[in-house]
């Protein structure tokens, strides 16, 4: 997207991230959690956010539902407003990131297009996208929304996973893969724990 011709930018003025991890004494990192709906994602985001607190890190949920509440409460689910939403969460991602937070997001993200869109608007060295695998069966008995109720119903539409389509990252991707079809919330968030510390921890933190 090219920048307006009146737009004069202030970025080159501004302090760096460097110099925000510096003061918060960590790396700031993106963490796209995506998957389908009831996978998982914002049960372990939380999860793990609570302990990196714990911890002492400063980190920031960006859930998908919320975000749809407030900033994106104007699109829907269509092709077009799926790439906007994501495109707007990827600028408030990068926003984040550049304070030095550590940043976790939850977006179904059902396609690879989707995801190298986000990866590239935050920077490919900044973003770890981690894929939450369940499979259908398993997120409409767990149903925690109700909506896979409610797409059988036909009560939702373009219903991921049913009525839209879900790829799963390829053999070549580099994304994380948590399956919670067999591992508990416990198991996910160590396995989780051992992968993002050391790329949050600053090597004198």
């Amino acid at each position: 997207m090219s920048t307006p011709e009146n737009i004069h930018t202030e970025f080159h003025r501004m302090l760096g991230r460097e110099a925000k991890e510096a003061q918060l004494r960590q790396r700031g990192h993106v963490f796209w959690f995506y998957g389908l709906s009831g996978s998982g994602k914002s049960t372990l985001a939380n999860a793990l956010e609570r302990k990196l607190v714990e911890l002492g890190y400063v980190t920031k949920i960006l859930d998908g539902d919320n975000i749809r509440s407030g900033l994106n409460a104007d699109l829907g689910f269509s092709d077009e407003d799926r790439v906007e939403n994501i495109r707007r969460i990827s600028e408030v991602a990068r926003l984040f990131l550049d304070m030095g937070v550590v940043v976790f997001t939850s977006f179904i993200t059902p396609n690879r297009d989707l995801r190298a869109s986000a990866r590239q608007i935050v920077g490919e060295d900044a973003i770890t996208p981690v894929y939450v695998s369940a499979s259908f069966e398993t997120c409409a008995e767990r149903d925690v929304k109700g909506l896979y109720a409610k797409a059988a119903a036909g009560g939702v539409k373009n219903f991921t996973g049913k009525d839209s389509s879900f790829e799963a990252p390829a053999d070549c991707d580099p994304d994380w893969v948590i399956s919670t079809d067999d591992k508990s919330e416990d198991e996910s968030l160590n396995e989780l724990l051992e992968k993002v510390l050391p790329l949050i921890k600053q090597s004198d933190a």
